[in-house]
């Protein structure tokens, strides 16, 4: 299964963008989803996922600003950003966990895939 993030760009503190993250593959099941974003000579952080069942974590320094979603229907997930902040900026990667089932075997086995980053910056 792969992902492909889209969205990022350049705007200016109080600012609002959407990241979008389009899974493609085939025979595949999305069990969560998750945003990740990694500013350059830090650890990868969690900003926002929806787990099996429907529950969305935040983390704390983007609640009431950030608002994830998914489309099942299109395998896309969804990062609304508003009111950015300069300490936003980083690199935003999409991550989606389920199960895929191999055709030639009928074996339903697990996937963990990440998209390939979109760069978002924001200017004060």
């Amino acid at each position: 299964v792969q992902l492909q993030a889209s969205g990022g760009g350049l705007v200016q503190a109080g600012d609002s963008l959407r990241l979008s993250c389009v899974a493609s593959g085939r025979h595949f099941s999305i069990n969560a989803v998750a945003w990740y974003r990694q500013i350059p000579g830090k650890q990868r952080e969690l900003v926002a996922s929806i787990y099996r069942g429907g529950y969305i974590n935040y983390a704390d320094s983007v609640k009431g600003r950030f608002t994830i979603s998914r489309d099942n229907a299109r395998n896309t997930m969804y990062l609304q950003m508003n009111n950015l902040k300069p300490g936003d900026t980083a690199v935003y990667y999409c991550n989606a966990e389920g199960t895929v089932m191999q055709l030639a075997t009928s074996r339903v086995q697990d996937f963990n895939s990440w998209g390939q980053g979109t760069l978002v910056t924001v200017s004060s």
